[in-house]
C-alpha cells in the first residue's frame, strides 16, 4: 500500500518541489498552503506522515500541530521552519512534533526523515496491538515421523503467499505452526497480526478488522486502524474462523477478495497486501453441509490445507515436550531445574491429552509450581492429574462428568488458574494481571466474583 504524505505550506514552490520529490519516491503527495486545508485533509485521506511548516499566516504551523496532536496522537507531524532556533525546535518536540528541519530543505535529509517517520509510525502502531503478546521465537518440538512431515510441509509453503488453511483440535498448536510460517516467509520481518474470530463481538467486528474514524459511534474519540491496515506488507492470521458466525463470514469474504475496504465511517478504499492464514478445530466440510460455513469462503481460505496431529497421534514426543515444559517452568519459578523420571514420562504417554499439547503444558507448569520435590515421579503425576472439587479429589478427564452447567465449569477452571498465576507470581497482582492479559480492575473484580482470598495463597 503507497504511503500517504500531507505538505502544509504557504510557500507554492515548497509544496511543488516536495510533492514532485515525494511522488518521485512512491508516495501519494496531498498539498495544503494553509493550516485549515491540512486539518481538513488530515480528516479526510488520513495520511501518514505531516511536513508542517511553522510560520504561516491565518494559522501557524504549532496551533495546527496542537490541533492535529489532540486528536491524532500517533501520527508523526515533521515542522518546517525558515527561522529555525533551539527554542523552537524543543517548543514543537514538546508538543509532539517527530522531528524538525530547517529551510532551505535538503530534499535528501527530508526523504530520510520520511522513511523514519513511517518506520516510528508503524512501530507505534504495532507497539500498541501487540504489546500483550509479543510474538515469542518458539520451536515446534518433536521426532515423531507426523510432525517432521508437517514441518517438511511448512518449509515448503512458507516462503510463497499462498493461502493456508490450518486444521486440529484444540490444543494442537495451531497458532505456533502459523506463526513459524510467517516467521520462514518472505514476510517475516512484517507484522503478524492475529485475529480470534470468535471472541470479536458480532456489532465490533467491523471496527475491529477495518477501523474506524474518529466520531463514526458512540465512544469512538479518535482514529483506529482494524486489523487490516495493521497487517499491511505482512500476515493474518484468522484463528477459529469455524466459529465466526455467516453474518460475518460476508463481510470477511468480500474484503478477502478485493483486499480493500473502507474505514466505519469513512469514505477512502484503503488498498492492503496481506497473506491470510486461517485456522479451525472443526470440519469446515461438515459445517458447509450444515449451513454453518460459507462454501466459497471456505475454498478462498483453503489453497494450501496443513493439518496439526493431535498428541495422542505422537504420543513419542510427549517425553521431549514434557521435559521441555518442566524444564522451562521450573526455572522461571524456581531457577533449578526438575526431572522427570521413566515412570512420570510412561504414565504421560498413556494419558488421553484430550487437551493435547495444552494440557501438557498446563500440567507440567502445575508441577513446577506446587511440587517441592525436584524429581518428578509417576505418583506426582496422578496427583496432579487430579483437583480437589468439593472435598472429592478427581482426575482432571472426569471434570467435564462433573459440571453439566458451562458457566460453572469456566468458574472452576478461572478460580483455580487465577489462583496458580497469583502463586506463580508471588501474590503480585499487577504483574499477574500482565502475565494473563487482563487489566489489574478486571482481575480484582474476577477475584471478588470467584472469592479467592488473596492473602491465602
Amino acid at each position: 500500500m503507497n504511503r500517504k504524505i500531507l505538505v502544509v505550506d504557504d510557500e507554492h514552490y515548497i509544496l511543488e518541489s516536495l510533492k514532485d520529490v515525494l511522488e518521485d519516491e512512491g508516495y501519494i503527495c496531498f498539498t495544503a498552503s494553509n493550516g485549515y486545508d491540512g486539518i481538513r485533509i488530515i480528516e479526510q485521506d488520513n495520511p501518514d506522515v505531516v511536513l508542517l511548516d511553522i510560520w504561516m499566516e491565518d494559522m501557524d504551523g504549532l496551533e495546527v500541530l496542537k490541533r492535529v496532536k489532540d486528536n491524532y496522537p500517533l501520527l508523526p507531524i515533521i515542522m518546517i521552519s525558515g527561522h529555525g532556533n533551539i527554542e523552537t525546535a524543543v517548543q514543537t518536540t514538546k508538543l509532539g512534533a517527530f522531528d524538525f528541519i530547517e529551510k532551505p530543505l535538503s530534499l535528501d535529509k527530508v526523504l530520510i526523515i520520511v522513511k523514519n517517520a513511517l518506520n516510528y509510525s508503524r512501530m507505534q502502531e504495532e507497539n500498541l496491538y501487540l504489546k500483550s503478546s509479543v510474538m515469542k521465537d518458539e520451536i515446534i518440538l518433536g521426532n515423531s515421523t507426523i510432525i517432521q512431515n508437517l514441518l517438511n510441509d511448512v518449509y515448503k509453503v512458507a516462503p510463497s503467499d499462498s493461502w493456508i488453511l490450518i486444521t486440529g483440535e484444540n490444543g494442537v498448536g495451531k497458532e505456533l505452526v502459523a506463526k513459524l510460517i510467517h516467521k520462514k516467509s518472505k514476510r517475516h520481518d512484517k507484522p503478524f497480526i492475529d485475529v480470534n474470530c470468535a471472541a470479536i463481538p458480532e456489532d465490533l467486528i467491523e471496527s475491529e478488522l477495518f477501523g474506524h474514524e474518529k466520531g463514526s459511534f458512540t465512544g469512538a474519540i479518535e482514529q483506529k486502524k482494524g486489523k487490516f491496515d495493521l497487517a499491511d506488507t505482512g500476515t493474518l492470521f484468522l484463528d477459529e474462523i469455524g466459529d465466526m458466525s455467516l453474518k460475518t463470514q460476508a463481510k470477511i469474504l468480500r474484503i478477502l477478495q478485493e483486499q480493500k475496504f473502507e474505514r466505519v465511517g469513512g469514505n477512502n478504499v484503503i488498498k492492503v497486501d496481506v497473506r491470510v492464514i486461517a485456522a479451525t478445530n472443526k470440519n469446515l466440510l461438515e459445517e458447509i453441509k450444515n449451513g454453518n460455513f460459507r462454501e466459497d469462503l471456505y475454498y478462498r481460505l483453503n489453497v494450501v490445507p496443513i493439518h496439526v496431529p493431535s498428541l495422542r497421534e505422537r504420543r513419542e514426543d510427549i517425553s521431549i515436550l514434557a521435559k521441555y515444559f518442566i524444564n522451562k517452568f521450573s526455572f522461571e519459578h524456581s531457577g533449578f531445574s526438575k526431572e522427570l523420571k521413566d515412570d512420570a514420562i510412561s504414565y504421560l504417554q498413556k494419558h488421553e491429552w484430550n487437551g493435547n499439547i495444552r494440557e501438557l503444558k498446563n500440567l507440567m507448569e502445575r508441577l513446577a509450581i506446587l511440587t517441592d520435590d525436584t524429581v518428578i515421579t509417576a505418583d506426582h503425576i496422578k496427583k496432579f492429574l487430579t483437583i480437589n472439587i468439593n472435598g472429592e479429589s478427581k482426575n482432571c478427564n472426569d471434570i467435564i462428568n462433573t459440571y453439566d452447567n458451562l458457566e460453572e465449569a469456566v468458574n472452576f477452571f478461572e478460580k483455580n488458574f487465577i489462583e496458580a498465576k497469583i502463586k506463580l507470581n508471588n501474590g503480585n497482582i499487577t504483574k499477574t494481571a500482565e502475565k494473563i492479559g487482563i487489566t489489574r480492575r478486571n482481575l480484582y473484580r474476577k477475584m471478588n466474583n470467584l472469592d479467592i482470598k488473596w492473602g491465602n495463597l
